[in-house]
């Protein structure tokens, strides 16, 4: 998942100055209507101008700034944009927290998350009246721990099945497979063969989260996005554009669920 940029500010020639230095990071206030918001102003090698995103997966605003920038220009920029990044963070979906009451969506069907703190055992999902139940034992100050737990062990099983499976068909080897909670990206392959992948995957539809396992398991045969990599997921899922598109429409949505909503 990548972001677009939503607004630049090219910088002028740079000549060298002497300038005291700053950290590589910084959280910055800036007015936006009748509230404040926190904008993450980070340092980039690479950066030749100022950037703002929404990142989602957070609920933050960033602004990426050139190495040689100052905080000075990020703030004034932030500020020129302050409109902009309250609209984007006030359009984001409600955030719904690991609460009881609350609906998630596990293999892409919703479940009702039921407390039941006399019960044996962890998290186990079942259904009452065609209503599928999330239930989770325990204290309730263990309640969002257990579920994130459980749906981290769902993601990883679920993943390294599907990995192992797409691996055996084009018989190359793959390494760790590991899951994590990302915001730029659903799956990564590294040069080595391990596999890392959102665990939010298991929040989707089953054909999503098995066309990313075979999306990363084809970085083992071409380590790029070339034309011979697409025609390597065509034979691993025929349906690949199905599952990108539901992801394009869809996938942001996921990093609604867990989120505490500190607003």
């Amino acid at each position: 998942m990548r972001f677009e940029p939503a607004a630049q500010f090219l910088l002028p020639f740079l000549r060298p100055t002497r300038r005291q230095a700053e950290p590589d990071a910084e959280q910055l206030l800036v007015a936006a209507a009748d509230a404040a918001v926190a904008v993450t102003v980070v340092r980039h090698p690479r950066a030749r101008n100022y950037n703002l995103r929404i990142k989602e997966s957070s609920r933050q605003a960033v602004l990426t700034m050139p190495r040689r920038g100052s905080l000075r220009e990020a703030r004034a920029f932030a500020e020129r944009n302050a409109a902009w990044i309250a609209a984007r963070l006030s359009r984001l979906p409600a955030p719904v927290p690991f609460a009881p009451g609350s609906s998630i969506p596990l293999h892409g069907i919703a479940h009702v998350i039921e407390h039941r703190p006399k019960a044996r055992g962890t998290v186990w999902a079942e259904e009452r009246d065609g209503q599928a139940i999330l239930c989770v034992a325990g204290p309730p100050e263990h309640l969002r721990r257990r579920i994130a737990d459980f749906l981290k062990r769902e993601a990883r099983r679920q993943l390294a099945d599907a990995s192992r499976r797409h691996a055996t068909i084009l018989e190359v080897k793959i390494g760790r497979i590991g899951v994590r909670d990302t915001g730029s990206r659903w799956g990564s392959c590294s040069f080595e063969g391990s596999l890392s992948f959102s665990w939010r995957l298991v929040l989707a539809p089953p054909h999503v989260l098995d066309y990313l396992a075979a999306h990363e398991v084809a970085h083992r045969v071409e380590l790029n996005h070339s034309r011979r990599f697409w025609r390597v997921v065509e034979r691993l899922f025929p349906e690949w554009r199905r599952a990108e598109a539901w992801l394009k429409a869809h996938g942001n949505g996921l990093h609604r669920y867990g989120v505490i909503d500190r607003s």
